[in-house]
């Protein structure tokens, strides 16, 4: 019993290792819950039910964040809804990216919201990762924060002063990596991301990847790069990694539930690339200003990053009323299986196999 209330409360990275764990316990139940209850069967995911899903995602960040503020303080709390609000409009970009990967491999939207949450798994390890490298990176050298800083607003000005370049998945290095060396069918078989048939080649049975499976790999592989910018971004707002973890992923957990409300309307988002891009300016310059000068108010951060992002989604909003998304058919491996009869008739194939 010691041993156990030992290990329970020994520091890990900053915090004792109960807070990591009843975090992660937080997660393990509500992707059970979202897996095993809400969403035990496939099926198309409406607006209405994703903003409904959305909302209880926020919520459900909204209340850890007031936890945190009771437990670990004002400037902790405002701390990591600062890093929250941070990371969740960062997120909206993904929407894009993701949208583009699922049309190209062409997977319908009733199999879209199951492979996102199983993403999920997969970004908890990667974005864990690449936190704890950049926390045993500024606690070993205090230097790389003016690396993140210059970092930071030389993405801010590139995203301002450059347009943002076309998505072409057939182009992508990990699909024509993984093309050329596995096994994949050119249909879908349902939710399965692997499914075992006759090889044509050699008559046998054998294991085939399908595009979902493509499609979910590609996806977590964006969200790796997108993590280069916003693991940056939220260390420039604090250094407790406890924070900037659970902050991410907060975000994370409920850009799944929002994804298919914004993915038909991130066209009206047009704007908010350029309030994203003052904020980066805004905390990559904040990280010298709290060297040289001295330190920001927390408050002062977390109203100007919330106020940057409100103007930049308010003008968006206002400058792209009346317009109307622009919808695109797949020409991936799974092409033929886009479009409203085509994707009901590639259902029913896919479920005789």
């Amino acid at each position: 019993m010691d041993l156990i209330a030992g290990f329970l409360t020994s520091e890990f990275l900053g915090k004792a290792a109960w807070l990591w764990l009843s975090f992660l316990g937080i997660v393990g139940l509500l992707l059970a819950f979202d897996l095993g209850v809400l969403h035990k069967d496939s099926k198309e995911i409406g607006v209405a039910e994703s903003l409904r899903l959305s909302a209880f995602y926020i919520m459900i960040a909204l209340v850890f964040g007031v936890w945190v503020w009771w437990s670990m303080g004002p400037i902790s709390g405002m701390q990591y809804f600062t890093g929250y609000a941070l990371e969740k409009a960062l997120s909206i970009d993904n929407v894009f990216v993701i949208s583009i990967i699922f049309g190209y491999f062409a997977i319908p939207p009733k199999y879209q919201y199951r492979a996102l949450l199983w993403g999920i798994l997969a970004v908890l390890v990667l974005r864990g990762i690449m936190i704890a490298a950049g926390a045993a990176l500024i606690q070993q050298y205090e230097w790389v924060l003016y690396v993140f800083g210059a970092f930071l607003i030389a993405t801010g000005i590139k995203m301002l002063v450059m347009g943002e370049s076309e998505q072409d998945v057939s182009k992508n290095p990990v699909v024509r990596f993984l093309s050329a060396r596995m096994r994949i069918t050119s249909e879908l078989h349902g939710e399965r991301f692997f499914v075992r048939k006759s090889d044509p080649k050699t008559g046998t049975l054998a294991l085939f990847a399908t595009p979902l499976f493509l499609a979910l790999v590609v996806i977590n592989i964006a969200d790796l790069v997108f993590a280069i910018d916003s693991v940056p971004a939220i260390f420039a707002i604090t250094t407790d990694t406890y924070i900037v973890f659970t902050a991410n992923i907060m975000a994370i957990l409920g850009l799944r539930a929002l994804y298919f409300a914004l993915s038909a309307m991130v066209h009206r988002f047009e704007y908010l690339k350029y309030a994203l891009a003052i904020v980066l300016v805004f905390i990559g310059a904040k990280i010298f200003w709290n060297q040289i000068v001295g330190k920001v108010d927390p408050a002062i951060s977390l109203g100007v990053t919330l106020s940057i992002i409100a103007a930049g989604v308010l003008v968006s909003l206002w400058k792209t009323r009346g317009s109307v998304a622009v919808g695109s058919v797949g020409d991936g491996p799974a092409a033929s299986h886009q479009v409203s009869t085509d994707a009901r008739h590639a259902d029913r194939r896919a479920g005789e196999d």
